[in-house]
């Protein structure tokens, strides 16, 4: 039986060079059982590079990757038996069915074409490509071919994921599907890595965060620490009517501005029940503090770096 506590993924410290360009510089970080962990940084920052080193299709110049205590270097076949990872651009047999490569992929995990079938049906039903079971790869659009792909890392059902942006080319039923995928591994303990350019669907779902700009990690961060993080102290109130009289009450609470008919107002008191009080008759629509989002925290730390 697995414990949360337990690291399932554990980077460390790993460096990658091509010739002269340093593609990583001591990458280290964990994922653990039960955990979704958002990576994000710029193209170029070297998440693939990373994901590619933690599947064993890459290897690094220094550092080790271990996948539930095997190492990816010295212990491969091991360590690859546990992780599944979905590539940005899933490369397939184009001229083969989807059924028939699936079937085929399978046998790599031992198991045999009739358990294959029975997984297929309820892989390809579980990520919507049920009825395109006997269609060509090659007549898959981009978003169908990262279905397949999703479909295939389910095969083996290991205890740990890999996804590097596999959102991309997802319609928005097809997000809608991963987020729903991802919820479901995290519930049974799964550990998850996954990065993303849609940095709301990373804020959505992600337990964790990792900033990794020019191959280096910049910071790590829980949701709560980014909500922290974005936290402002400025209010906004929408109000169904406003009149000449409505600055004059917020001025109370802070320092208002008012836009149309909505007030901000910076350097808000926290006294919500006396603005709520005093702006009574003006038909309050909606009252909330302003929050910012990972995008701002994501371009924050960078502008950080030198």
């Amino acid at each position: 039986m697995q414990i949360n506590s337990i690291a399932m993924i554990e980077v460390s410290n790993i460096s990658k060079k091509f010739g002269n360009f340093i593609a990583l510089q001591d990458v280290a970080f964990t994922v653990n059982n039960g955990e979704l962990v958002g990576y994000v940084g710029l193209n170029g920052a070297g998440k693939t590079t990373t994901i590619e080193i933690i599947a064993g299709v890459s290897y690094p110049n220094s550092g080790d990757v271990m996948i539930d205590g095997h190492s990816i270097i010295k212990e491969k076949k091991e360590a690859s038996k546990n992780v599944s990872w979905v590539p940005e651009l899933p490369i397939f047999e184009q001229d083969a069915t989807a059924l028939y490569y699936f079937i085929y992929l399978a046998g790599y995990y031992g198991i045999g074409k009739e358990e294959a079938k029975k997984k297929a049906e309820e892989l390809f039903s579980l990520v919507g490509l049920q009825g395109r079971e006997k269609d060509k790869l090659k007549n898959y659009s981009q978003g169908m071919k990262k279905r397949f792909a999703l479909a295939v890392s389910l095969i083996s059902n290991p205890n740990n994921f890999i996804f590097d942006e596999v959102l991309n080319g997802l319609d928005p039923q097809g997000i809608m599907f991963f987020r729903d995928l991802a919820v479901k591994l995290k519930k049974e303990n799964k550990a998850i890595l996954f990065s993303s350019h849609i940095l709301t669907e990373v804020e959505n779902i992600a337990d964790k965060v990792i900033f990794i700009h020019k191959g280096k990690i910049i910071r790590q961060m829980s949701i709560e620490e980014i909500k922290n993080f974005i936290r402002t102290n400025i209010f906004r109130v929408v109000l169904g009517r406003i009149d000449g009289k409505v600055i004059k009450i917020a001025e109370k609470y802070g320092n208002p501005e008012l836009q149309g008919n909505i007030i901000f107002i910076e350097n808000f008191n926290g006294d919500i029940p006396g603005l709520s009080s005093d702006l009574l008759n003006y038909n309050i629509i909606e009252m909330a503090r302003v929050e910012g989002n990972l995008e701002e925290v994501f371009f924050k730390l960078i502008g950080e770096q030198k």
